[in-house]
């Protein structure tokens, strides 16, 4: 029974997987992939089948879970925004050298322009890297018929498959027709091969395996319905478009053009490549991202034919795409049809009001006026927005956990006070190995686990570690009584304030944990509650 439906682009990846027999989906939550996980958790099918879908410490421990389901031969998703293939890179690159058993789907949600990240770093370099296939669907979709697709060729190759977005495809909504007779959940089948033992003698022979299976994925890329060649009547300039690109280039209707190359599956599709340019005056690169196929066109034709994208300046260096960018590239005269409102006063990000945060960074602050050279070392969190005025009270924020090994390291360098604030969630991602480093070290760092029951930022999900910090910063080696719990309200200010103090002037690890939840999940529940 087919059925059309209006669904984001995550909506329609997770629909497409659950259609496609999914049994499990592991994922850590990050913009713009959250939504994927969570419209599994919700849908009917997950509870009907028993499909597993809660949140996962970290990327890296997500990744390693759905390789364990893959080898007992069931498919698996895992998802991730794009620095999260940072984190979950150890077991991402070995998946390809085991290979899989169930088919293993790698959702990475890219975020150009750093809407709500560090950085513009672009995923299908780590499919390269590890030599596997990627997808990038240019449309929602695209974004539901893929998964089925991917999940296929997983298995048939036995190979892991990235899947690509971006956040202007993730998080907006087009009509997609959506077949609900969800193929069955693949039977339970353990892989009794040597493969997932990588010792030395085995890994090299599965390396070899993985380089000879290149010339198939290649093949299936030249081959993949996904991949087309689309020829004008004019000879001109030839484009090449990637992903959402291809829609910026059908936006603009670019007249002049000799051929469309629409990429959504790779390795890039050498022949068509060479057809197109053997059709053109030169190639326009279309890639929302960084310039992945662009140098890679310049190497493959060479110095002979004219290749323009974003090396050359044609498209901007950074930042999101837009079809304004794609038609003055394509010499079209762009109306600016709005002009900005100077009357609208800007409004940065800030802490909700009654936020604890707030009050943390309040003490903080605080017990900072009272030394000469503090610096409080930050993490990603909702509590990042303690950099922003009026507070303006931390030095640093690199990536999740660092907070605790930055301050660390300053210690060790001599610096004191050494403060690192990081969040619940982020503490059980990925901060407890660096605190188990400065109890090793008995470095005098004091960290503040601002703890607000949730994984606020992206939307409320639960927390690794919710009612668990002080048995677990006991048993990584910080004394029991420099394990403290305060309750961040202005009221308790000077008592907050005190106990800062203390910790800061003791000469090792100390721990304080203040503890009240999140303002936006509070109201939540007592609007659900109100309602039942």
């Amino acid at each position: 029974m087919k059925e059309r439906r209006l669904l984001l682009g995550d909506e329609a990846i997770a629909l497409g997987a659950l259609d496609a027999g999914l049994s499990g989906v592991y994922a850590y939550p990050g913009t713009p992939s959250t939504e994927i996980t969570e419209f599994i958790q919700k849908h009917p099918l997950t509870k009907e089948r028993g499909i597993h879908s809660r949140w996962c410490t970290n990327e890296k421990t997500a990744m390693e879970a759905a390789l364990g389901m893959s080898y007992a031969g069931k498919r698996a998703l895992v998802c991730m925004k794009h620095v999260g293939m940072n984190v979950c890179a150890d077991a991402f690159i070995n998946s390809a050298v085991t290979g899989v058993n169930g088919g293993l789907v790698v959702l990475a949600a890219d975020d150009p322009s750093m809407h709500s990240s560090q950085n513009e770093q672009d995923s299908r370099f780590y499919g390269k890297f590890a030599m596997v296939p990627i997808f990038e669907p240019s449309n929602q979709q695209e974004c539901y018929d893929v998964m089925g697709t991917a999940f296929d060729l997983s298995e048939a190759i036995k190979l892991p498959v990235v899947m690509r977005l971006v956040t202007r495809l993730a998080h907006s909504r087009a009509g997609v027709e959506v077949n609900h007779e969800a193929r069955e959940m693949n039977a339970f089948r353990l892989d009794t091969g040597k493969n997932w033992i990588l010792l030395p003698a085995i890994a090299r022979k599965q390396n070899e395996l993985l380089i000879s299976k290149q010339s198939t994925i290649e093949q299936f890329a030249e081959e993949s319905t996904y991949n087309r060649l689309e020829i004008q009547e004019e000879k001109g300039i030839g484009i090449i478009a990637s992903g959402i690109g291809y829609n910026y280039v059908r936006e603009v209707h670019p007249s002049g053009v000799s051929a469309i190359l629409k990429i959504s599956q790779y390795p890039l599709p050498q022949k068509q490549i060479k057809q197109l340019a053997e059709m053109s005056d030169r190639i326009l690169v279309v890639e929302d991202g960084q310039p992945f196929i662009e140098e890679s066109v310049k190497g493959m034709l060479g110095s002979d034919y004219a290749i323009i994208g974003r090396l050359t300046g044609d498209l901007p260096r950074t930042g999101e795409l837009n079809p304004d960018f794609v038609g003055k590239a394509l010499g079209k005269d762009v109306d600016i049809t709005f002009n900005d409102i100077h009357e609208v006063v800007g409004r940065p990000p800030a802490l909700c009001k009654g936020c604890g945060h707030r009050d943390v960074y309040q003490a903080l602050n605080a017990i900072v006026a009272q030394y000469d050279d503090c610096r409080i070392f930050g993490d990603i969190g909702c509590y990042t927005l303690g950099a922003l005025p009026p507070f303006q009270s931390i030095a640093s924020c690199v990536d999740m956990g660092a907070s605790i090994t930055m301050a660390k390291g300053a210690a060790d360098a001599g610096q004191h006070p050494a403060i690192a604030i990081i969040g619940d969630s982020t503490f059980t991602h990925s901060g407890m190995t660096g605190l188990l480093d400065a109890v090793n070290d008995h470095s005098p760092i004091t960290v503040v686990i601002s703890d607000n029951l949730t994984t606020a930022m992206t939307g409320g999900q639960d927390s690794a570690g919710t009612n668990k910090f002080e048995q677990i910063c006991i048993g990584l080696g910080v004394a029991p009584e420099h394990v403290r719990v305060v309750v961040p309200l202005p009221k308790n200010m000077d008592e907050i304030v005190k106990i800062l103090k203390e910790e800061i002037d003791y000469p090792d690890v100390s721990v304080i944990i203040p503890r009240r939840e999140c303002m936006q999940t509070l109201g939540r529940k007592l609007k659900n509650k109100a309602t039942k």
